[in-house]
């Protein structure tokens, strides 16, 4: 069952998919139409699940279910997986390398490998102000405080 993402419950499981790149326009357009189906055709064991999905920057597809009508289980997971596999084929994008950091380089967002950040780290190329993107927030509450956060508030904190 598809709802807007801005009424899930701050308790809602996320998930969040960083692509490489970011999407056109008309991707963007393709996108969000197989989001819908697919959200809205998302169950567990038969069961509909509630949830949404927003992306941001035209870069991150963040996912959000509310497990008080439903719990996902490890078929719904998969699911999801094979989902954005599927996307990840469909653009010719990465989504699914946590080993990979997104961070604001004044109005862009720029995309690195994680070792490639810890040596603009260790060139001081990044700092402690950087505006990075916390992909292991688990929640809407976590997602909307923690988020975007300075470097020095997220994980990325230990490279500095």
């Amino acid at each position: 069952m598809l709802v807007d993402f801005n009424i899930l419950p701050e308790e809602s499981r996320v998930w969040i998919y960083q692509a490489n790149r970011s999407f056109t326009d008309e991707e963007l357009s393709e996108l969000q139409t197989k989001l819908d189906t697919f959200i809205e055709n998302w169950t567990a064991h038969g069961s509909d699940l509630k949830a949404g999905y927003t992306i941001k920057y035209k870069r991150f597809i963040v996912i959000g279910l509310n497990q008080n009508l439903n719990k996902a289980t490890g078929c719904s997971i998969d699911a999801s997986v094979h989902f954005i596999q599927q996307l990840e084929n469909d653009y010719n994008v990465d989504l699914m390398d946590k080993m990979n950091v997104s961070y604001k380089q004044g109005e862009f967002i720029a995309y690195k490998s994680l070792l490639d950040f810890k040596k603009m780290a260790k060139d001081k190329a990044v700092s402690k102000n950087t505006i990075v993107f916390n992909n292991l927030v688990t929640n809407v509450a976590e997602f909307n405080e923690n988020w975007e956060v300075p470097a020095s508030e997220s994980w990325h904190s230990r490279f500095l």
